[in-house]
C-alpha cells in the first residue's frame, strides 16, 4: 500500500494503542517495563505490523557519512519520519536500480520496512527501493545521467559511426504492435522495397523494457547481415520514455558495432538514447528515411549518370576519330617511305665500300714507306752509339757528384768553426768565467752589483765554484767620476 508520511505516523499510533491495550489497566499497573524493554517491544510490534510499506515524501536533512549509508528525513505537509538507505543499494553515489543521486528537496516513493532504533527510542524507515516522484524528480535523474555519460565520452561525436548509404538489412528494435513499426515498414517499402527488415520485438514502456531493449540490441550484433539498427518508440510522457533514459540501454547502444539510429518520441522529445546513438531522428518515419535512400531518386541519378557517360563516350569517340583522321593526313604511304629508305641504305653501303677501299690503299702505302726506311737503318750501330753516350753521361755525373760533395764538406767545416768561435763555452775556455749573484741568479757585470759577504756562483770552462765576496774594488770609471 502507498502511504504518505502523515498517514504512516497515524497508523503507527493506532497500531501501538490497539496492540498495547490488553496489557494496560486504567487503574493499576500490572507490569513495569524498563525503557529498553519498552523500545524492544515497540520495535517488535512495528516490524510485525509494518513489514513492508510504500511511503511518499520529500527529502530533507540529507546526510552522507563516511560509512556510505544515506540518512535523511522524509516529510510531507503535516509530518516527517527518519529514513536510512544502506550503502549496498548505491553505486558511485547513485541508486543502483534507478540510476540517480538523491538530493535535498527531491520527491521520492520509498519501499521500506518500519523499525525502531532502541538507543534513542526513535522509529525510522529502512529503505530498500526508491523511485523518483513527479516530473521534476525524473528530469533531475535525466540531467544527472546525461551529465555523467557525457563526461565519460559516450556522446562524443568522434566515436559515432557513419550510417551506411544503402543497407542490405535494417534491424528494428521496437514494439511489434502499434503505429511505429507500421510507419517504418511503410516508409522503407515506399523508398526502397528491396531492403530487408529484421524486427526485434520488445516492450517500450514499463520496468521490463530496458532489459528487453538491451537484449535485443545484443542479438542484433550476431544477426546475419544487419547493417544499421533503428531504435524506435512513439511519443509519450517523461515516465513513458523512461526505458530510453536507462543507463544500461545507453551503454548497450555505445557498445554496438552496428550504427544505431534513435527515433524515440516526437521531434521535441530528447532521451539519453538520442544522445548516445550514432544518429538521432525526429520520428520513426524520419529514421526510416535516413536509413534508406529513395529508390526513384537513385534511379534518376543512375539514369542521369548513364546519359552523361554516353555523352562523354561519344565526345571521346569523336575526338579520337578526328585525331586518327588528322594522323592519316599527316602520314605518308609506307611503301614510298620504305623505297626511300632502301635507296638511302644502298647509297650509304656504296659510300662505305669506297671509303674502306681508300683506307686500304693509304694503309698499304704507309706500310711500304716504313718497310723501306727500316731496310736502310743499321740498328746495331745505333745501339752501340747509344751505349757509349750513356756511359759517358754516367762518368760525367759521378765526377760532378764528387765535386759537389767536396764543396759541401768545406762549407760545413767553415760553419762549425764560426759557431765555435761564437759559443760562450769557447770564451770560458780562454780563461773567462760567469759569476751569478745569490739568491736571485743575476749575472754580475759590475762590481757595484754585489756587496761584501754576499755569496756567488762562478761558472768556469770546467766545473763551478761557490764563493763569498770578501772585498769589493771600485771600478776605474767610478774612481775617475769621483775625481
Amino acid at each position: 500500500m502507498n502511504l504518505s508520511v502523515g498517514s504512516v505516523n497515524s497508523a503507527l499510533s493506532r497500531r501501538l494503542i490497539s496492540d498495547s491495550s490488553p496489557h494496560m489497566d486504567k487503574g493499576n499497573l500490572r507490569e513495569i517495563l524498563t525503557v529498553s524493554a519498552l523500545n524492544d517491544r515497540i520495535k517488535a510490534l512495528l516490524e510485525e505490523g509494518f513489514a513492508l510499506v510504500w511511503v511518499e515524501g520529500e527529502v530533507s536533512n540529507l546526510r552522507r557519512p563516511a560509512s556510505g549509508h544515506v540518512y535523511f528525513t522524509l516529510k510531507d505537509a503535516k509530518s516527517q519520519v527518519r529514513a536510512v538507505i544502506f550503502r549496498n543499494l548505491f553505486d558511485g553515489g547513485r541508486i543502483r536500480s534507478a540510476g540517480f543521486m538523491i538530493e535535498e528537496g527531491m520527491s521520492l516513493v520509498c519501499r521500506a520496512r518500519v523499525t525502531v532504533y532502541p538507543p534513542r527510542g526513535e522509529y525510522q524507515l529502512v529503505v530498500d527501493a526508491v523511485q523518483p516522484r513527479g516530473l521534476g524528480a525524473l528530469q533531475k535523474a535525466f540531467e544527472q545521467l546525461k551529465a555523467r555519460l557525457d563526461a565519460e565520452g559516450l556522446f562524443d561525436p568522434a566515436r559515432k559511426k557513419p550510417i551506411p548509404f544503402l543497407p542490405a538489412r535494417i534491424g528494428v528494435v521496437t514494439s511489434p504492435t502499434g503505429a511505429v513499426i507500421r510507419d517504418i515498414l511503410t516508409v522503407t517499402r515506399r523508398r526502397f522495397p528491396a531492403v530487408d527488415i529484421l524486427i526485434a520485438p520488445v516492450r517500450v514502456q514499463g520496468a521490463e523494457a530496458p532489459a528487453e531493449i538491451i537484449r535485443a540490441i545484443g542479438e542484433m550484433q550476431i544477426a546475419v547481415g544487419v547493417d544499421v539498427i533503428i531504435l524506435a518508440r512513439g511519443g509519450g510522457s517523461l515516465e513513458d520514455l523512461a526505458p530510453f533514459n536507462d543507463e544500461g540501454v545507453a551503454r548497450a547502444i555505445a557498445r554496438s558495432r552496428i550504427p544505431v539510429i534513435s527515433a524515440v518520441g516526437h521531434e521535441t522529445d530528447f532521451t539519453i538514447a538520442d544522445f548516445t546513438a550514432d544518429l538521432r531522428a525526429a520520428t520513426p518515419s524520419a529514421a526510416a528515411e535516413l536509413a534508406v535512400p529513395f529508390r526513384a531518386e537513385l534511379l534518376e541519378v543512375v539514369a542521369s549518370l548513364r546519359l552523361r557517360l554516353i555523352r562523354r563516350l561519344r565526345q571521346e569517340t569523336d575526338q579520337r576519330r578526328n585525331r586518327i583522321t588528322d594522323f592519316q593526313g599527316r602520314l605518308r604511304d609506307p611503301k614510298r617511305r620504305l623505297a626511300d629508305a632502301r635507296i638511302a641504305l644502298d647509297d650509304r653501303v656504296e659510300r662505305m665500300r669506297l671509303s674502306l677501299a681508300h683506307l686500304r690503299e693509304i694503309s698499304g702505302q704507309a706500310w711500304n714507306h716504313l718497310r723501306v726506311r727500316l731496310e736502310h737503318v743499321d740498328l746495331r750501330s745505333r745501339i752501340g752509339r747509344n751505349r757509349e753516350e750513356v756511359a759517358g753521361l754516367g762518368r760525367a755525373l759521378r765526377t760532378a757528384w764528387e765535386k759537389q760533395a767536396v764543396l759541401r764538406n768545406s762549407r760545413t767545416h767553415a760553419a762549425v768553426a764560426v759557431l765555435s768561435s761564437l759559443s760562450p763555452l769557447a770564451v770560458l775556455g780562454r780563461g773567462y768565467s760567469i759569476t751569478r749573484r745569490r739568491p736571485d741568479g743575476l749575472i754580475l757585470h759590475r762590481a757595484r752589483d754585489a756587496a761584501p759577504g754576499q755569496e756567488v756562483d762562478i761558472r768556469l770552462a770546467a766545473g763551478n765554484l761557490h764563493a763569498k765576496i770578501i772585498q769589493i774594488f771600485k771600478e776605474q770609471s767610478d774612481v775617475q767620476g769621483k775625481i
